[in-house]
């Protein structure tokens, strides 16, 4: 038989359903909320077992998932059929219903108590629903004890209960399903990052036999020659700076547990960057100058990294400042700082847009009219390496006149 009725619990009964909402709805491990839900709905009903079967969402089939009693391997989540079971009848009508002896109703298949050693006598079985009412799966107590009949106490209880599970189940499966998502993201991402690492590798070698040659080719070729060896060599250099970029995101995207500081003298680490000639600020004849101090300034910093963040700030410099400009570099202390700046006399960065070219990809002039070649990526990755070594970034500029940008770095104790 059905029943419907109206909840009116009293205070002592109500505390309590409050108390197993905050726990139902802090766990996530569906297993485990599982098994409290079926502990609960047993001990608030003075019931002899009780039992959950879930809805699959996939194939709409009911599963035997949770008993007070042990379940045999064999019997998990075994499909029960929604059209000539008891739990499906719950199901489609979406509301409770009693059957106070299960050998008199047709429905009853006495199978999963043959299983578990187990005999049956009267179901409550309560929908499970989710935060919209529809249902999810079903909650059973099983044969009342102490008094032959479940009371209007026990459905009501059951009621409150099923749809605190059904909500809280329903959070437990979105959360296990973003969790398997998330593991599939950084799956993917491990594999793009191999791969960006493998083709960036494979690349360099090639491109460095290319920009052997051409280097070579330039110096022994007539002066009409000369211009189209120097485009040739300006192609393979800014296809170098695209293969460098994707390589060092593999710093940043790792993050802190990549970071080995060590004590640096940063005035020699700006000092050897100095020393390598850069071929297309020789191609483009700019000038640098460079304004070193004479001691030694020591850092605590991981030197691969800081070698990224200047060879990044030097590409850009030589990437904006024009044919035959300028580009000055120099190191001072500050305090308790290290200072780097480098400047260039190129087109320079509107005042609005000084913050937003540290973030990736971000290109100052439109992506479908610019003149300056790149992926955005050399000023994010210079940014976000100082900032994994304790450092600050930033830039200052005039349109028109030029840029400097700013490495602040502190002194070794």
């Amino acid at each position: 038989m059905t029943t419907g009725f109206l909840p009116h619990m009293d205070s002592k009964r109500l505390i309590r359903m409050v108390e197993i909402s905050r726990i139902l709805n802090s766990e996530t491990h569906l297993d485990q909320l599982l098994s409290q839900i079926i502990k609960e709905a047993a001990e608030l009903t003075q019931s002899e077992a009780a039992s959950i079967f879930l809805l699959d969402p996939r194939t709409r089939q009911l599963l035997f998932t949770a008993s007070s009693n042990p379940i045999p391997e064999n019997m998990a989540n075994i499909p029960v059929n929604l059209d000539n079971s008891i739990a499906g009848a719950v199901v489609k009508s979406n509301r409770p219903m009693y059957i106070q002896d299960v050998s008199q109703d047709p429905r009853w298949n006495q199978n999963i108590d043959e299983a578990i050693d187990f005999r049956t006598k009267s179901i409550l079985g309560v929908p499970m629903r989710n935060a919209n009412k529809q249902p999810v799966g079903v909650l059973e107590a099983i044969n009342k004890q102490g008094t032959p009949h479940f009371t209007r106490d026990d459905f009501e209880t059951m009621v409150v209960l099923a749809d605190i599970a059904g909500v809280a189940v329903e959070k437990a499966r979105l959360i296990t399903e973003l969790e398997q998502a998330n593991a599939e993201l950084a799956e993917l991402d491990d594999i793009k990052s191999n791969f960006i690492a493998i083709a960036s590798h494979e690349l360099r070698t090639p491109l460095s036999v290319i920009l052997g040659y051409v280097s070579f080719l330039r110096d022994e070729a007539s002066p009409a020659m000369v211009a189209q060896m120097d485009s040739v060599l300006e192609a393979a250099v800014h296809l170098r700076t695209l293969i460098q970029d994707m390589l060092n995101l593999r710093y940043v995207d790792a993050g802190e547990a990549t970071v080995e500081r060590q004590r640096v003298d940063f005035v020699a680490v700006v000092r050897e960057m100095e020393a390598q000639a850069d071929e297309t600020a020789v191609a483009r004849q700019q000038i640098i100058t460079v304004d070193l101090p004479t001691k030694p300034l020591v850092v605590l910093v991981d030197r691969s990294m800081m070698e990224v963040v200047l060879g990044n700030l030097f590409d850009n410099a030589v990437k904006f400042a024009p044919q035959g400009g300028t580009i000055g570099i120099a190191v001072e202390r500050q305090g308790t700082e290290v200072w780097f700046r480098i400047q260039d006399n190129g087109i320079g960065i509107p005042e609005n847009q000084l913050e937003r070219i540290f973030k990736r990809f971000y290109q100052v002039e439109s992506p479908l009219r610019r003149s300056h070649e790149g992926m955005g990526l050399g000023l994010s990755i210079a940014k976000e390496l100082v900032e994994l070594n304790g450092g600050r970034i930033w830039a200052e500029s005039i349109e028109g006149i030029g840029s400097e940008f700013f490495v602040a770095l502190p002194l070794a104790e």
